[in-house]
């Protein structure tokens, strides 16, 4: 098992400097962001998709272990995009991909029929209709309960006290034990909040 906490982006000039040292250039945010935590999730591959060359980049400047959540654009770029995003090699996380509409099983069913089952799924289901589908080896964003073999948790709300994050790393450990590798991401904000909620997150969940 493995955790994995992070945020939602990382190129963010306003957080220096209190996390970004002063004076980081954006060329280097990403290394900084990845010498304090082991994953980042990826908004911008959802408006558009980048090239091979852009995922080989941001691969070869995070370091073994780190990995990449990315956001999938729409279904229908399901071959093209599962092609590309295999440019991050081991630096891979899973794959998020947001689900507008309401339940619709026959649609659920051809999507999960067609992801490539080497990949980890999570479907971010946006209509209320979807509580408690199955999603067979895919994982419904927030869902602690799945037959699959990861978690995928958004976590959209802060702000965060000590006593919220203590409650979320008493959720998280004992997924940990069953052998379950677990991916976190905090809500990015002006300030560095997020940041600072997923280090302390880690913290928790190791110490506890």
């Amino acid at each position: 098992m493995s955790l994995y906490v992070g945020t939602s982006g990382f190129s963010y000039a306003s957080w220096k400097p209190d996390f970004y040292p002063a004076g980081t250039k954006a060329g280097d945010f990403l290394r900084t962001y990845a010498e304090r935590l082991p994953t980042v999730e990826l908004n911008t591959t959802g408006y558009r998709l980048p090239d091979e060359a852009q995922f080989r980049r941001w691969a070869e400047e995070t370091p073994d272990g780190f990995r990449f959540a990315v956001k999938m654009p729409h279904p229908n770029r399901l071959a093209s995009f599962t092609e590309r995003v295999r440019s991050l090699g081991e630096r891979l996380g899973p794959v998020r991909i947001v689900i507008q509409q309401a339940r619709a099983d026959e649609f659920l069913a051809r999507l999960l029929d067609s992801i490539d089952p080497e990949l980890s799924w999570a479907l971010d289901f946006r209509h209320d209709s979807w509580a408690g589908v199955d999603t067979g080896a895919a994982v419904a964003v927030n869902a602690l309960e799945s037959a699959a073999t990861f978690r995928y948790l958004r976590l959209r709300e802060p702000p965060y006290d000590e006593a919220g994050l203590v409650a979320w790393a008493e959720r998280i450990r004992p997924l940990l034990a069953e052998g379950i590798d677990v991916f976190v991401y905090f809500k990015h904000e002006d300030e560095p909040t997020a940041p600072a909620y997923a280090e302390r997150l880690l913290e928790l969940c190791e110490t506890g």
